[in-house]
């Protein structure tokens, strides 16, 4: 077993021991939230950031009971990746440039390639939501009647 696959194994077994309790789950789901914005993206790596987000948004959402149309090893997985993400010391530690990134990549690549199809459709839900939340518009009629002297200005 490589290196990695030891991290990423490390990493699952957390995720599985993690995601019946919601308040680890929020702290992963902060520290990954820190780390992916402090962390400076190249173009390349700009759709893999928005995966990213995306990812935390459904655990978020599976967390508050908000979005539970998610398979469980999808959750399984979007922990793990999470998890193996916030990690400093996984594969290649973080803390060395440029390569302390790259396994994290490979990692979130391989789980996002993975749960694309659950990724897909969570998304999906997000957008309807948004689109259902947009005021209409439309006319409402109202009748009101004006009190005499209230809410006047005095000349």
């Amino acid at each position: 077993m490589t290196t990695k696959e030891k991290a990423y194994e490390r990493a699952r077994k957390k995720a599985e021991k993690v995601v019946g309790d919601p308040e680890k789950v929020k702290k992963i789901v902060n520290s990954a939230l820190n780390k992916a914005s402090s962390a400076g993206y190249s173009s390349q790596f700009q759709e893999i950031a928005d995966k990213l987000q995306a990812l935390v948004r459904l655990v978020k959402s599976w967390l508050n009971k908000e979005y539970r149309s998610t398979p469980w090893q999808t959750i399984i997985l979007a922990v793990t990746a999470l998890v193996y993400f916030v990690t400093p010391f996984d594969a290649i530690f973080d803390f060395i440039p440029l390569l302390g990134f790259a396994d994290d990549v490979a990692i979130l690549t391989a789980v996002l390639s993975s749960i694309n199809h659950d990724l897909d459709k969570f998304i999906e839900w997000e957008q309807n939501l948004v689109q259902n939340d947009e005021p209409s518009a439309s006319t409402v009629d109202a009748d009101f009647e004006e009190v005499a002297g209230e809410g006047k200005a005095e000349d």
